[in-house]
């Protein structure tokens, strides 16, 4: 296959790859609720829009030196979409859609594939299983929001994007990113930064820059000495090996204005009050009481996209696919007794974390994780999941209702994977001036979903109405 078909694949691309395992796909999953929408339309709709994306037709083939994109060979739309015809009661949805997220797409094609069930109860069931690889959540909302309307009447304007590849401009923006944060200088070799190398050459300028790397170490230590310093979770139930088996549930829809009122008023963000919701939820799920309960260290891993922070040639162009977001590290006070002393110290922690660095060394550490020996992958994997016992997401969607296909979309509901150890996932989304809880969870850590999403809510309850 010709150079011109092929792309060596961006390292915060194929971080994701090396994460993969059976019994843990590395895979978004996206369920929207359409009204009326029928399988003709959802083909059409696919064919000439969500097609546009050249990247849709590639599949990632591991080959030396990393991973890269192909062409399917045998690209058919048919492999990606398949239409269940169950009258699905609520209760059995949720079982069917914890089957697909349990569910690894099959590697011999690209790796996304939707699902439409038109007949369940309370409307048409759309779903989606995208690997990560693909795409972050950012750019996944980016796609819906140029395919879905404001009108049922009205098509995308601006959609798709060709499928480019090359390290060569990514190695020398990741250079420039890097020295910013050291301060050090980064020191090309002699031929390295050429625009248009061969695809062997791109992964050796790769190495070039891990090499620079290593003699800028003290300087990248003392830089991630913070980040590195943060305490690792307390042994808890929700630290337990994993089995594997997940399950998912999606709360009722909340106004988002019962949120905006609460943060207007105790003067903090309306993200401060969904994590501070969470926290609640989170308490009695630890298995601690008294004295281990107060010392108790516990963390979200919440998704930062920093698009906006990034350099401007390693910016990605609007509507392209790819993954620019870092990782914080949000103390959660479960050991707060009320819901007031809950909020007012998440806001503390937020605003700290505001000013960090950390979404960006994290990104950073992960679009390298590819490129060094697997002996040393593992390692650098638990810098990240041995400090968090949940991951946090927080998608913002459109404020006004969209169309896909002409058809009404009543709600809709992301969630992204858990890497490593960690086995609870809680998924916050808005749309349409509603707001959405999800978690997906691994059997070992969460027995019950719904209680979860329950305590979720409750403590929303524990804020005066109208305050």
């Amino acid at each position: 296959m010709s150079h011109e078909q092929t792309h060596p694949m961006l390292p915060a691309d194929s971080a994701w790859l090396a994460l993969e395992s059976h019994r843990n796909p590395m895979a978004i999953t996206v369920m929207m609720r359409v009204d009326g929408l029928t399988a003709p339309r959802l083909r059409g709709f696919l064919r000439v829009y969500w097609m546009a994306w050249e990247r849709f037709r590639y599949m990632p083939v591991k080959r030396a030196p990393g991973w890269w994109w192909e062409p399917d060979p045998a690209f058919d739309l048919r492999h990606h979409l398949d239409v269940v015809l169950n009258r699905f009661t609520e209760g059995e949805l949720q079982d069917w859609v914890s089957a697909r997220l349990n569910q690894p797409l099959p590697f011999y094609r690209p790796l996304w594939k939707f699902w439409l069930a038109p007949n369940a109860e309370g409307g048409a069931v759309l779903l989606l299983r995208l690997h990560h690889c693909y795409a972050d959540g950012v750019s996944l909302t980016g796609i819906f929001d140029r395919l879905c309307p404001v009108s049922p009447q009205q098509h995308p304007a601006v959609y798709g994007a060709r499928q480019t590849g090359g390290l060569s401009p990514w190695v020398s923006a990741a250079r420039s990113h890097i020295e910013q944060l050291v301060g050090g200088d980064l020191t090309p070799e002699s031929g390295t930064d050429e625009p248009h190398a061969e695809p062997g050459s791109q992964w050796d300028q790769a190495g070039v820059l891990l090499d620079q790397l290593a003699r800028n170490g003290l300087k990248l230590v003392n830089e991630f000495s913070d980040f590195l310093a943060e305490p690792e979770d307390t042994p808890s139930d929700l630290k337990r090996p994993l089995l594997g088996r997940r399950h998912c549930r999606w709360s009722e829809p909340v106004p988002l204005e019962r949120f905006r009122s609460v943060a207007r008023a105790a003067n903090v963000t309306i993200n401060d009050v969904l994590l501070s919701c969470v926290a609640a939820a989170v308490r009695p799920r630890l298995g601690l009481s008294g004295k281990a309960l107060d010392d108790a260290v516990m963390h979200a891993a919440v998704p930062v996209d920093i698009r906006s922070r990034l350099p401007d040639d390693l910016r990605p162009e609007p509507g392209a696919l790819g993954n620019y977001f870092g990782t914080v590290f949000v103390p959660l006070p479960v050991d707060g007794e009320s819901a007031l002393e809950r909020l007012y110290r998440i806001k503390q922690e937020t605003r700290r974390l505001k000013k960090s660095w950390q979404p960006g060394i994290a990104w950073s550490l992960s679009a390298c994780s590819t490129l060094v020996p697997e002996p040393l992958r593992q390692p650098l994997s638990d810098i990240f999941y041995r400090k968090a016992s949940a991951v946090v997401s927080n998608v913002p969607g459109t404020p006004e209702v969209r169309y896909i296909a002409g058809c009404r979309i009543k709600e809709q509901m992301f969630w992204v994977p858990q890497a490593g150890s960690i086995g609870l996932g809680i998924s916050i989304v808005s749309y349409a001036g509603q707001v959405q809880f999800g978690v997906v969870a691994d059997e070992a850590v969460l027995a019950d979903p719904e209680d979860f999403l329950q305590d979720c809510l409750q403590e929303l309850s524990q804020f005066p109405e109208g305050s």
